[in-house]
């Protein structure tokens, strides 16, 4: 995928799973950018390599979730 695309889909989901995040648990914007960015989901999602863009944001949230209670990550088979 070429490097404009890329960037355009992680445009895209940011935004997205962030709002999640605010409406689960209730936590303001700010905060909730804060945690996605510090998290290694999101260092993985940078990666194009590991084809995690193509997920939904649900999908990726879930994944988050779990990172946020275990400090792991299950990464699909389909990732």
């Amino acid at each position: 995928m070429e490097k404009q695309r890329f960037s355009s889909m992680l445009f895209l989901l940011v935004p997205q799973i962030v709002q999640l995040m605010i409406e689960d648990s209730k936590t303001d914007e700010e905060k909730a950018i804060e945690l996605l960015y510090a998290s290694e989901l999101y260092v993985k999602l940078e990666d194009e390599e590991t084809k995690l863009w193509h997920l939904s944001a649900n999908a990726l949230y879930e994944m988050l979730k779990e990172e946020q209670k275990t400090g792991s990550i299950t990464y699909p088979e389909e990732a």
